[in-house]
C-alpha cells in the first residue's frame, strides 16, 4: 500500500500534522481531494495510530531525564501485572522497555529535578520486588526524533 507518495505524505505529518491538507497536497504532488483520500486510507490501514501534541519539556518544567535500569528475580504473571500498573499509575514514567542482557527493564523517566528521582524510586520500591535497580542521569538530548522510518513499511 505505500508507494513514494505515502512515503513523504507520512514523513511531513510525522514532523507537522497541523498541516493543511493543502500544504500536505503541494508538498507531495497531489490534489487536495486525492491528498485527503490517502491520509485516510493510511489511518485506516494503521500506518497513523493517533495525532499527539508534542508539549515543550522545559515549559512543562521537566527538562531532566533519568533512564533507570531495573532486575527482578520475579517473572510470573502477578509480578508483571504489578509491574505495569505501577508504570502507568506513575505519570513521570514516559516509556518502559522489556531487554534482553543484565538488566530486564529500562524506564525513561521525565522529572523537574534530580532530587525528585528519589520520590519516584520511592513509588516503584514500595509496590514491587526489585532485586537491582540502576539509574543514569542524561546530561544532553543528542537526538530527540519521535518521528519513524518510513522506508521498511
Amino acid at each position: 500500500m505505500l508507494d513514494d507518495r505515502n512515503r513523504k505524505l507520512l514523513v511531513h505529518l510525522q514532523h507537522d500534522a497541523d498541516a493543511s491538507v493543502t500544504e500536505l497536497a503541494e508538498r507531495v504532488s497531489l490534489s487536495i481531494s486525492a491528498c485527503s483520500r490517502r491520509i485516510v486510507r493510511l489511518r485506516e490501514a494503521g500506518y497513523i495510530a493517533r495525532r499527539v501534541a508534542i508539549l515543550d519539556r522545559r515549559a512543562m518544567n521537566v527538562p531532566t531525564t533519568v533512564f533507570v535500569m531495573l532486575r527482578t528475580t520475579r517473572h510470573a504473571k502477578d509480578w508483571l501485572d504489578a509491574f505495569r500498573q505501577a508504570v502507568l499509575d506513575i505519570p513521570e514514567i514516559v516509556e518502559v522497555h522489556r531487554l534482553t542482557g543484565h538488566f530486564d527493564y529500562v524506564l525513561k523517566v521525565v522529572l523537574p529535578d534530580v532530587e525528585r528521582y528519589d520520590a519516584v524510586y520511592r513509588q516503584l520500591v514500595g509496590r514491587l520486588e526489585i532485586s537491582e535497580v540502576s539509574a543514569s542521569i542524561s546530561m544532553e538530548t543528542i537526538k530527540d526524533d519521535p518521528a519513524l522510518p518510513t522506508g521498511y513499511a
